[in-house]
């Protein structure tokens, strides 16, 4: 009776540790940018061993082990869910990575889809709903996503899978890790699918499914009709995008001795550069220079002749209105109408209003024309630009470095909706 007793204490115990291995591994991962062998064996050890003694955890491990992945999943499909838009661009580059351009089309109904299904699935597994069908779907889900990040880690198609969308990004290899400690999570649910008894009777889960699955399609599909709900990018409301008394450059000059080869790099002015014997032996190799202030943003909006118009936008200390399109020939144009007056009340009232774009110069040109845009167009990278508002176009309002309002073209507001914010704009 007593050996039966210290068995069964074993046992938990050992199960205990197993958990607590697996949980510290996840936090272990964020020191690992790179492969590891030692990380890779240990996460892979970890899942063996959960098979190994898989009867060894007890209901309470199962249930914290169910707790932990559902939290995951519902965390990953809202945090995604919360802007569809750009899930769909990481989608996009998967396409374009595997070469597969003709499904681009279909990217954004695959977002509302995936993040659906990993929200939902988190939801099934937190409410313990019919573990022996939630119990696969997951396993299904994570089969194809480690494949998937492992080969992103291994051959590095896109530098960021996004599986956090963008309020974590982690380095690919770090992705993979991380799928293997969900691994071992929920090989711990999924072996012991039939001792988990439900809460439910059949006709609430169904009830419960179809109020997770209406209820957040409608919440991404807002979002997408929208701006996202909590904007995780650089360039948020309220954010000053230019550094207040910003710090001087710092310029490193690199020399090498004539006669040994030996380099010295000196921050300039201090190297002796009044000191003619010592000019005579050293000779200028290389420059480096380094930006003392925090960067605040990759921006570098052009005009056609190449000229950087960056600073002198965004520091403008009146209000500057800058309409962003990555792309005009895929531009929503159903507000140009609105679009065109306000661009001329702004002309009326001096307040700048500039548009943003990367489709080419030609394009521009004909763009105004047909659309008869009395404003200023200028170029950036459209990966900046899709980063800066989740609409083509959409509607930035700055003053003095500070970005106050952004806008959906859904959403485009008139001049006198404006004023009733900002009541001293165009006054």
């Amino acid at each position: 009776m007593q050996m039966g007793k210290g068995k069964n204490i074993f046992r938990e115990v050992l199960g205990w540790l197993l958990l607590i291995l697996i949980l510290v591994s996840g936090f272990i991962i964020s020191q690992y940018e790179n492969w590891s062998l030692l990380l890779t064996f240990l996460l892979v050890a970890e899942i063996v061993l959960v098979i190994i003694f898989i009867n060894y955890f007890s209901k309470l491990q199962i249930t914290i082990s169910r707790i932990i992945l559902g939290c995951l999943f519902v965390f990953s499909g809202f945090v995604k869910g919360i802007d569809p838009v750009g899930t769909q661009y990481r989608i996009e580059d998967y396409f374009i990575a595997f070469g597969t351009d003709w499904a681009i089309p279909f990217a954004l109904p695959l977002s509302v889809i995936l993040n659906a299904t990993e929200f939902v699935l988190g939801i099934l597994l937190l409410l313990n709903v019919n573990m022996r069908i939630s119990a696969w779907l997951v396993l299904v889900m994570m089969s194809v996503f480690t494949l998937l990040t492992f080969n992103d880690a291994t051959n590095n198609p896109i530098p960021d899978c996004g599986c956090f969308g963008d309020v974590l990004i982690i380095s690919n290899w770090q992705t993979f890790y991380k799928n293997l400690v969900i691994d071992a999570l929920l090989l711990i649910v999924f072996l012991t699918r039939k001792r988990i008894p439900g809460w439910f009777n059949y006709r609430l889960e169904w009830t419960l499914l179809a109020f997770a699955i209406l209820g957040f399609v409608y919440f991404e599909i807002h979002n997408i009709r929208h701006l996202p709900a909590i904007d995780f990018m650089d360039w948020k409301v309220g954010k000053k995008m230019v550094n207040e008394n910003p710090l001087p450059l710092k310029y490193y000059l690199k020399y090498r001795n004539k006669q040994t080869g030996q380099t010295k790099e000196y921050q300039s002015p201090d190297y002796p550069y009044n000191d003619s014997a010592w000019m005579a032996n050293w000779e200028f190799v290389d420059q480096r220079v380094v930006d003392p202030n925090p960067h605040l943003h990759d921006l570098r909006a052009e005009d056609e002749r190449g000229n950087d118009q960056t600073q002198a936008i965004l520091e403008n200390p009146g209000y500057q209105f800058m309409l962003i399109s990555y792309d005009l020939s895929k531009a929503n144009l159903k507000q140009m109408s609105r679009i065109r007056d306000f661009i001329n009340y702004c002309n009326q009232a001096e307040t700048s209003f500039v548009v943003i774009t990367s489709s080419l110069p030609a394009d521009v040109l004909i763009f105004k024309e047909n659309h008869d845009l009395d404003t200023d167009f200028y170029f950036a990278d459209d990966i900046i630009l899709k980063t800066m508002i989740r609409s083509n176009p959409g509607l930035i309002l700055m003053k003095n470095g500070v970005i106050l309002s952004k806008w959906h073209f859904n959403d485009f507001p008139t001049a006198e909706e404006v004023k009733e914010v900002y009541p001293s704009f165009a006054q």
